[in-house]
């Protein structure tokens, strides 16, 4: 009798080891010395299957699935706003191997991802903390005009490093751009290591010593930003700042850090968009507590009209979009619908129309001036998003145009908005500290088009006298009610104008 129990036995166990039931993680090791896992905690009922899936700063359920241990396909879903965002997964259980592959879009490359079982509960997302009351965070009184820099992501993304901060920071201290305003040099995403035993977080293999990169940036005579997320986990998967708020910035202070940049992401797996106003307070108390002043940039997308609370959190800008991409489209679609948050805007706290692309080769030099120019109408932050290092002289020369920057850095803080339209032309307008305004007349269409302006829908009593071509450094004959001028396909003229 014993022997027919023991093949039962061996029989069942085999069963279960084909089971997909169970914990399993993919852990893919990274050069910067950390490990990308991703997590399947699946359920198996015959043919249906189960569960969640994590995947970087991503915690999907299993909506749909078919097949079983032999192959199986999964899809995935999460809600994310307004919007769902899916994933799917398809794979086979080999020598109790989970062997997955899975695309991160459509378009991207195939990733196989091998996983191994883990202990259950390894991964979950960790427990709900309680948010605090609201309040008013005193302000830092940093930015009082639109902050001025660099930052990684939009060139480098998960590729900076050390020694490419340190590069930039160089461009910056000797290429006319310290002089012409630009200060803050910021790592973006994929900094970061894990937390050590007491729970302080540590920088990856890229970023040996932070503290000595931020003194170097100092002696340059620049600021350093850094990168986090209220979440678990920040976008590109690595540790976010969750449950650790006053430690982290704790440790920004003793690194000397003087930017931080918080991305939402990962907190929309545990938070809903109507609590993002105590989530980011946690923070901007944490950054008043540290001991040192951080400017405080709210990265979450313009999602809960951040404009109308973001200064009441101690932020100092707050993105007011979606990310932005180096191309025409992007840009203006990004820069001409900046108009319902106009009145938020002022010292110490700015609209975000995210950062600059001008330079990354997907716009042409007269829609980079365009791109420099809105921005600068708008009040936005100057942050620019390319190669230091090996730009051009006409690239450098746009974004070093004082004349433009002045607009932008004026101390009245008022931003532009639009005051008028003519099928693809517009013109936008901004008033200056000294009563004179800055006057964009911009051609949206396809081939170059005249724009004109009505003096009197800019705000002067009577025709002003005297203009300025800021990109032409000429001045312009007015003097009459209206004004018009050529201007090229996607270009911008524009003026500095006073009654006198």
């Amino acid at each position: 009798m014993i022997k027919p129990l023991l093949l039962l036995a061996a029989a069942q166990a085999c069963c279960l080891a084909a089971d997909l039931t169970g914990n399993w993680v993919a852990r893919d090791p990274l050069p910067d010395g950390t490990v990308r896992r991703t997590y399947f905690d699946l359920k198996q009922e015959g043919a249906r299957i189960t569960g969640h899936i994590r995947a970087s700063q991503f915690y999907y359920e299993v909506t749909e699935s078919s097949g079983g241990p032999d192959g199986f396909s999964l899809t995935a879903s999460m809600r994310d706003g307004n919007t769902t965002r899916s994933a799917r997964y398809e794979g086979k259980l080999e020598n109790d191997e989970l062997h997955v592959s899975t695309r991160r879009r459509p378009d991207a490359p195939l990733i196989q991802l091998v996983a191994h079982r883990a202990p259950a509960g390894e991964g979950a997302m960790p427990a709900r903390l309680p948010l605090p009351s609201l309040h008013a965070v005193p302000s830092n009184g940093l930015a009082q005009t639109p902050p001025m820099g660099w930052n990684s992501w939009n060139k480098f993304a998960s590729k900076v490093n050390d020694a490419g901060v340190r590069a930039s920071a160089d461009a910056i201290a000797s290429n006319g751009m310290k002089d012409a305003g630009y200060l803050y040099v910021n790592i973006d995403d994929t900094w970061e290591a894990e937390r050590d035993a007491n729970g302080k977080i540590q920088t990856n293999k890229k970023f040996p010593n932070m503290k000595a990169l931020a003194d170097y940036v100092h002696s340059k005579g620049l600021k350093l930003g850094i990168y986090s997320s209220p979440g678990p986990n920040t976008c590109a998967g690595y540790e976010g700042s969750y449950g650790h708020e006053e430690q982290d910035a704790k440790s920004y202070a003793q690194w000397g850090i003087d930017y931080l940049k918080y991305d939402w992401c990962g907190a929309r797996n545990i938070y809903k968009d109507e609590e993002m106003q105590a989530v980011y307070q946690k923070m901007g108390d944490a950054l008043n507590a540290s001991g040192r002043q951080i400017l405080f940039s709210l990265c979450q997308y313009g999602r809960d009209d951040v404009w109308k609370w973001g200064a009441k959190v101690g932020g100092n800008l707050w993105r007011t979009t979606g990310d932005i991409r180096d191309s025409w489209d992007s840009m203006s679609t990004i820069g001409f619908n900046e108009t319902v948050m106009a009145e938020y805007a002022g010292p110490g706290h700015w609209n975000d129309p995210d950062m600059l692309e001008i330079g990354n080769g997907g716009m042409t030099p007269t829609e980079y001036k365009t791109h420099m120019s809105l921005w600068s109408i708008l009040a936005a932050p100057l942050l620019a998003g390319n190669d230091l290092e090996h730009m051009s002289q006409e690239i450098l020369e746009i974004l070093i145009n004082k004349d433009v920057i002045a607009v932008d850095q004026d101390p009245a803080g008022k931003q532009g908005t639009r005051v008028s339209k003519s099928g693809d032309g517009e013109v936008w307008a901004k008033p200056l500290a000294d009563g004179s305004k800055a006057v964009g007349l911009f051609n949206r269409g396809s081939s170059e088009a005249t724009v004109a302006v009505n003096w009197s829908d800019v705000g002067f009593k009577r025709p002003p006298q005297h203009g300025r071509d800021l990109w032409r450094h000429k001045d312009v004959t007015l003097g009459t009610a209206q004004f018009s001028t050529a201007v090229p396909s996607h270009g911008v003229v524009l003026l500095r104008v006073s009654e006198k």
